[in-house]
């Protein structure tokens, strides 16, 4: 069975994006050691502007074969005109306000996240990629096999947190951890089976 791996970037006090949505205060923090580490090991959750700059455009997948998002992940490159952020990856926007795709490697749903999620586990292939955001990572909470937490060294104060839902916890067992040299870490989840 297919696993859906939570794969994002965050601050330390637990934020993925600004309160408009921007994640530039992330950005100011990705260090010469750390480019080349995300290039090599995960290439298929670069966007091909990225892929194309790092020279992995060509790379096949590893890790993952479809992309989750929600709008408002979806929504700044929109903005500037990239409507097929992720050409190598089966790419599918959940939102109930996009009403049509504008590129057509791009599906918009607005199924249930959870009945979408697991119907895609069930199909063959890599993994599912949940690429944000923090509302659409805690309706698909329960569903969430893994979490690769690219945590960055900045307190950000506000925004967007790395998951919007309600208390109930979920255990996850850290099977791995790198950190690099300008502060970013790296941590690897496990969800745990009670």
């Amino acid at each position: 069975m297919r696993k859906l791996t939570y794969f994002v970037g965050v601050s330390i006090d637990g934020y993925i994006a600004a309160p408009d949505g921007t994640f530039g205060f992330i950005d100011a923090h990705v260090t010469e050691d750390y480019i080349p580490y995300l290039a090599g090991e995960f290439p298929d959750a670069l966007p091909a502007p990225a892929r194309a700059a790092f020279g992995v455009a060509e790379t096949p997948n590893t890790h993952f074969d479809t992309v989750l998002m929600g709008r408002g992940t979806y929504g700044p490159g929109l903005a500037v005109g990239l409507t097929n952020p992720y050409p190598h990856l089966r790419q599918i926007v959940l939102s109930r306000t996009l009403p049509t795709s504008p590129d057509p490697a791009v599906e918009v749903t607005a199924e249930d996240p959870v009945t979408l999620v697991r119907k895609l586990k069930q199909e063959d292939g890599l993994g599912i990629w949940l690429c944000g955001g923090g509302g659409l990572a805690g309706q698909l909470l329960p569903e969430i096999d893994e979490l690769i937490i690219k945590q960055y060294p900045v307190v950000a104060g506000a925004g967007i947190p790395l998951f919007r839902a309600d208390f109930a916890p979920h255990t996850f067992e850290l099977t791995g951890s790198r950190v690099f040299e300008g502060g970013n870490v790296v941590l690897t989840y496990a969800k745990t089976t009670a």
